[in-house]
């Protein structure tokens, strides 16, 4: 299982290798989730924060939430005391996402003994987890990589998979129908979807914040061949990690995620969108 639940936190909060991560964030106010950690947060908690910690700001290219120089996300492993031997629970408000950023982020780098705490913060308050405002000065360690390159769709090669229509990978769009369909988009400067991805929520992987159990993530996925090469993308590569999560917990062995996702496809302006319903390879 790649999530841990409130009572097992609980058993081992003061445990010596282990780092809790508050990845609280709001898309609409940034500097929320800073403000919801210095009021109170789970005990030992360092803060990372989705835009100036696990992304960099936007570039020409890159989508909306680029990922860091990942010497520069090593060096924050290392300022945070987090080394390989490290366990680190990653939590967010509930929504999943922001501690799946970072799940993903360690997972890629060759963090093993990386969790989720399903339901996130509020969850925790719900079962009478201890909080506080004290905010933790960890020592600071060395930290080795050791990179999974397998787990990163290109920008080259989601462009080669809809350009030559491969028929070997799947493109997962993990935005809400409505965007998926090109109806609406709140965000973003065009409507759509990368042509030819099929649709699976992200949201629905979940149940009150927590992570369906494999069989019930099988089930969302029973319509694709598992032999096959799966990309993951959403808006800005924050809400497809929840669906590499899934997938993975489903059994899929061969799951990317495009990190710069719908936002970095259309920075491109020569290519096209799709809208309407699926319409196949």
């Amino acid at each position: 299982m790649r999530t841990i639940d409130a009572n097992w936190l609980k058993q081992h909060l003061n445990d010596e290798k282990l780092v809790i991560a508050d990845c609280r964030f709001h898309l609409s106010d940034p500097e929320e989730g800073a403000k919801l950690y210095k009021k109170d947060h789970i005990p030992g908690a360092l803060y990372f924060d989705l835009e100036k910690d696990l992304s960099v700001p936007v570039q020409q290219h890159g989508g909306r939430h680029p990922l860091p120089p990942m010497n520069n996300f090593i060096g924050l492993l290392e300022r945070s005391g987090i080394d390989r031997a490290t366990t680190v629970v990653a939590y967010d408000g509930g929504q999943g996402a922001f501690a799946s950023r970072l799940w993903w982020m360690l997972t890629y780098v060759g963090h093993e003994k990386v969790y989720i705490l399903n339901g996130g913060y509020e969850n925790w308050k719900k079962q009478d987890g201890v909080v506080t405002d004290e905010i933790p000065t960890p020592a600071p360690v060395s930290y080795s990589p050791a990179y999974k390159h397998d787990m990163i769709a290109t920008y080259e090669e989601v462009k080669e998979a809809v350009s030559e229509k491969l028929n070997n990978i799947v493109m997962i769009d993990s935005r809400e129908e409505k965007r998926y369909l090109g109806i609406e988009e709140p965000i973003d400067k065009k409507a759509g979807r990368i042509p030819g991805a099929i649709n699976k929520v992200w949201f629905e992987g979940l149940e009150n914040g927590s992570f369906k159990n494999a069989k019930e993530q099988q089930k969302r996925f029973t319509d694709i061949d598992p032999s096959k090469t799966l990309i993951v993308y959403c808006g800005s590569g924050v809400t497809a990690a929840p669906n590499y999560i899934a997938l993975k917990e489903a059994g899929y062995p061969h799951v990317k995620l495009y990190p710069g996702s719908f936002s970095d496809w259309i920075s491109y302006e020569e290519n096209e969108v799709e809208t309407g319903p699926f319409k196949g390879l």
